[in-house]
Formats: C-alpha cells, structure tokens, sequence
C-alpha cells in the first residue's frame, strides 16, 4: 500500500520549493514522483500520470531521499568534464570575453571547439566542444548573435548636433503640421530569392527543396512622413542621380496635390505651403550637384538634410524596410510583378503594419527611431 504522508513539513515544503525552481526537468520529475507518492498514489498511478515507466518511479520511490536532493541527481547531470580545474575554467570566462584576433587567431568568433582546443593548448586538459559548452552553460552564458555595431566609424559630436537638430524638427512639426513636414527618405531591394534555412521534417529524414536560386529584384525609393506615418515609394530601374530626382520630382508633385485638395490652387504652395524637410543618407546619388542645383531651383519648398556619417539609426524609414521585408520572407512569388504588387499594397496603399516603437536593428547603435 502506498505510504501517505511521510514526508516531514519541512521536507514537503523543500520539495514543492524545488519543483518550480530547480534547473533540471530530471530532478523535478523525480521530486514530483515524491510528492504524488506522499499524497498516497501508486506507484503505477504515478507511471500513468507522467507517462513514464513503472520501473523509474518504484527505483526514485526506494533510492530518493527527500531531504537530500543530492540523491535525486545522477552522474549525467554533472557532465562529463570532471577534468577541467578551477583554473581551467577561470582562464575560459577569461578567453570567451576576448576577440580571437588580440590571441593571433584569424577567425572572427569562438566556437565550443575553437576554446577547446586553445585551452588544451594552455592547461594540457582536453575537453570536447560540447563539454566546454556545458561549462558555459553553467556559468550562465548562451550562444547568440552578436549585434553589429558602427560607433568605431561614427562621429559623436555631428551625431549630437544632428540629434539636437533633428529633435527641433520633430518638435515644429508636431506643433505645426502646415508649416513644415518632416520625411525620412532611403531605397531599399527586394528579392524574389527565398532562402530557407530550416523546416520541419520528421525526425531522421530531410526535406529536400529546389536548388535553383530565382533570380529577379525590384529596387525602391520613397520615404514616410513623419506626423502621420504617410508612406510613398516609387519603383527604379536602378539607383543613379538621374533616378533620385525623378523621383524626388514626383513626390513632390505628391506632396503639392496632396497640400492643395479641393480648396486651394497648386500654383499657391510655394508661397503659402510647408517646408518640406527631407532626411536622408550620403550616398553618392543623393549629393550629385547637377541634381541638387536642379532640386532647389525647381523646388524651393524642398530641404535635404543629410544623415551623419553612419547613423542610419536615426532614419526612421529603415523600420519601413525591415517589416516590409520581414513580411514577405519566405513568400514565393511567381514573377517580378507579383513582388512589386505586393510591395505597392504594403508601402503605398497603407496595408503594412508597423510595430513603430521597435529598434532599428543591426544599425549601430540602434536606438529608438521616434
């Protein structure tokens, strides 16, 4: 018959603590195995319930001991790298924050391996790679991208007087819409390739998918409006000045139309309409001066401000392109018009959806766009 309530207070209490806390789902298997043993179960009860078998329940029922969780634990769970020192894994902690090029390495990054064989170098003790990862994984390290980064280029003091600039642009056109308008601009290339990295398959098979890469692009330019998220993209054949001020031409255009509606005459706008500031980077097609002469004289509404070398954390655009992109990974598209349709009802008919308080990712110092 089962055995009820032998465990002390103070033992139940320990092990009702250990079942939401301890690491190891093993040990709280077998803790758990304790406690239903304690509430009068049997031993087949518990095997059913936890979809284990009768013999692991009758073994941890004879051999665990409740007030000494010691004893619920095996060899496994130790890991098999008994060998490695305290020195051994103080000089890991030590190497695992360094670059591999200050040790004369020529790789970029540590791999288990790479650190299993420098530190036998070192110490003589040979571990595997897995059995340095689980080292690390005890001392609460995990395997992540790194985040790339562009302040060793960037320079900090235009980037302030930037921001300050920037800052009171934002703030005039919060305050007052009609009088100046604030629009990140940039291009952007969507690809009818899909990589496919992963997928699921049943264990021991391996799906196997076409290996012919689909060739095809279509390159975009626009921008979006800062005080109410308006988004205009026009399609390029490919990125030249020429293209820039077509396109510049055209948004402006927009930009008057749009000013003017039902109420007032285009030819009033660049007496009575807004400034219209635009934001944008310093690639070569953006400063080429036969086109920036013709942009002020034939739009004298319009001011480019361009980006500090670097920083394109500060143009809110690139969150445009990322969920854009992010939307149509891994979609298959029959041709390029399917693609540029799609990309025409995300970025101009207003139908994508955009998280605005997320980071721009992977762009420097990635800090909050608005």
């Amino acid at each position: 018959m089962p055995i009820k309530n032998y465990l002390t207070a103070e033992e139940k209490q320990e092990l009702q603590k250990q079942l939401k806390f301890h690491e190891h789902p093993d040990v709280r298997e077998r803790i758990l195995i304790l406690l239903l043993r304690n509430d009068g179960r049997k031993q087949q009860e518990i095997a059913d319930f936890l979809g284990c078998s009768l013999r692991k329940v009758a073994y941890w029922c004879a051999h665990g001991n409740p007030s000494d969780l010691a004893s619920l634990t095996d060899e496994r769970m130790h890991g098999n790298y008994h060998k490695a020192t305290d020195q051994y894994v103080n000089l890991l902690l030590d190497v695992i924050e360094k670059e591999p090029q200050e040790l004369g390495y020529e790789f970029g990054r540590w791999t288990a391996a790479r650190l299993a064989t420098y530190l036998e170098q070192e110490t003589g003790i040979q571990l595997s790679g897995s059995q340095v990862r689980r080292i690390l994984k005890s001392k609460k390290y995990v395997y992540l991208w790194a985040k790339y980064s562009l302040e060793e280029k960037q320079d900090p003091e235009k980037r302030k007087l930037f921001k300050a600039k920037l800052e009171e642009y934002l703030r005039i056109t919060k305050e007052s819409p009609e009088n100046l308008q604030v629009w990140f601009w940039d291009e952007c290339g969507f690809s009818l390739r899909v990589t496919r990295r992963k997928d699921w398959v049943k264990k021991g098979t391996r799906k196997k998918v076409s290996g012919i890469r689909r060739k095809g692009r279509i390159n975009v330019m626009g921008g979006i409006r800062y005080s109410d998220k308006k988004r205009l993209v026009d399609f390029l054949p490919k990125g030249t000045g020429e293209n820039f001020y077509k396109v510049l031409k055209n948004f402006y255009e927009e930009v008057i139309y749009d000013w003017a509606g039902e109420d007032r005459s285009v030819s009033e706008f660049e007496k009575d309409g807004p400034k219209v500031v635009i934001i944008l980077d310093n690639a070569s097609i953006h400063k080429k001066e036969e086109f920036t002469e013709k942009i002020k004289l034939e739009m004298p509404n319009l001011v480019l401000e361009f980006l500090p070398e670097y920083s394109p954390d500060y143009n809110l655009v690139e969150l445009v392109w990322h969920s854009a992109k992010e939307f149509i990974s891994n979609r298959l598209f029959k041709s390029i018009e399917d693609l540029e349709a799609l990309i025409n009802k995300l970025l101009n008919e207003g139908e994508l959806a955009i998280n605005w308080h997320r980071k721009v990712k992977n762009k420097g110092s990635a800090i909050d766009a608005i």
